[in-house]
């Protein structure tokens, strides 16, 4: 079975989103996504590229094919190639379950778990009582696992001091609200300096969260060891990340309690099951990144029932939240947990056509600033 093309496909939804057709000799097709939010063209860009190594090719070869994209160029590549092999990769494996005739989740060698338990969004921002209210309304809804994330103020000034203070008073807040059994669990998006970092661990230590996600930036992850030393809180990072080497540091002097994998930015199901044995031989949970498309929550999805080293699966959007006229999901959520269907690959119905109902239009991340006016990390 040859492929025959590969095709890259902008949109805009509640966020813009790039995924990629793969066509083959059989008339099979594979969808895969690609992450890397608000540098989808440039992705786009190495898709376009990338597509002439691969046309010809037997596609059911994911390994080789891997390989032939990462080392096909003579520099070493980061986040831009491994968003584009993740997106080509995850629609590969695709093609081989419904070629097979099988979930994609037999061929990671089957299921471990018959459900994965997720954590919705409660909204980003520092105002406690506002967070309250949506907690509340979360549980009510069926969900046990809650994240919040740190946000700057409407004139886009961000102070991580304050903001370590707001996250102590919503995680006692939400801790003394909701309970001891409901999972609580804050996102820094990596905008903290060490002491920051420690401060905020420190503080919440007595309202037992789940983790605390990205403290730091990952550039220098000797970083996270000087917060490893300073703290019980369990750290869970890795979301930026788009190789098993670059996650050496992380998981070898075991720095993390949680890997951050992100599927559509760490090249796809090849590199990202490497990344979760190796996690494994460390004691180290998974804790899929899954922020944007119905694609990349499939895709974790499958990761998640075959992986035993698995802890929870970010979900933003459940099943058929999501570009649901164009992208049909069998998997469904249900108090809490997500369930995969027994459809061939990633158990999607896609319509190719309809997906431009959704013009593409880009969108930069926000860029905070602190009071001086100087810039912050996004």
């Amino acid at each position: 079975m040859k492929i025959t093309a590969v095709t890259p496909f902008l949109v805009k939804e509640w966020r813009t989103m790039l995924f990629v057709k793969v066509e083959t000799d059989e008339g099979i097709v594979g969808i895969g996504e690609a992450g890397l939010t608000s540098r989808e063209e440039g992705v786009a860009g190495i898709v376009r590229a990338l597509a002439p190594l691969v046309v010809g090719e037997d596609a059911m070869r994911s390994e080789h094919l891997w390989q032939l994209m990462w080392r096909g160029g003579f520099h070493p590549s980061g986040q831009v190639l491994s968003s584009a092999i993740a997106a080509i990769d995850i629609a590969l494996w695709d093609i081989k379950g419904k070629a097979l005739g099988v979930p994609l989740y037999q061929l990671l060698g089957g299921k471990v778990r018959d459900k994965v338990d997720t954590y919705c969004h409660l909204g980003d921002g520092n105002a406690p009582e506002t967070l309250l209210k949506s907690a509340r309304a979360h549980v009510a809804d069926g969900w046990n696992c809650l994240r919040w994330a740190s946000g700057a103020r409407q004139d886009g000034v961000y102070e991580p001091s304050k903001t370590v203070d707001a996250a102590i008073e919503t995680f006692r807040l939400l801790r003394s609200e909701l309970g001891p059994d409901i999972e609580l669990c804050f996102d820094a998006h990596t905008r903290m300096s060490v002491a920051d970092a420690v401060r905020l661990c420190r503080g919440v230590e007595p309202y037992r969260p789940m983790f605390i996600e990205d403290p730091l930036r990952v550039e220098n992850p000797e970083t996270y060891r000087r917060l490893r030393d300073q703290t019980a809180v369990p750290i869970a990072a890795g979301e930026q990340l788009g190789t098993k080497w670059q996650f050496r540091a992380l998981i070898e002097d075991e720095l993390i309690d949680y890997a951050r994998i992100d599927m559509c930015i760490c090249a796809g199901f090849t590199e990202s099951r490497k990344i979760a044995g190796w996690c494994e031989t460390h004691m180290i949970d998974i804790a899929v990144h899954n922020p944007i498309g119905p694609v990349s929550t499939a895709a974790c999805l499958h990761l998640n029932v075959a992986t035993p080293n698995m802890l929870v699966q970010e979900l933003p959007r459940r099943p058929g939240e999501s570009l649901a006229d164009v992208i049909v999901s069998g998997h469904r959520w249900d108090d809490g947990w997500l369930i995969p269907s027994d459809a061939p690959g990633l158990g999607l119905e896609v319509d190719w056509d309809g997906l431009a109902r959704y013009p593409f239009v880009h969108e930069n991340l926000p860029l905070f600033r602190r009071e001086d006016g100087s810039f912050t990390n996004w």
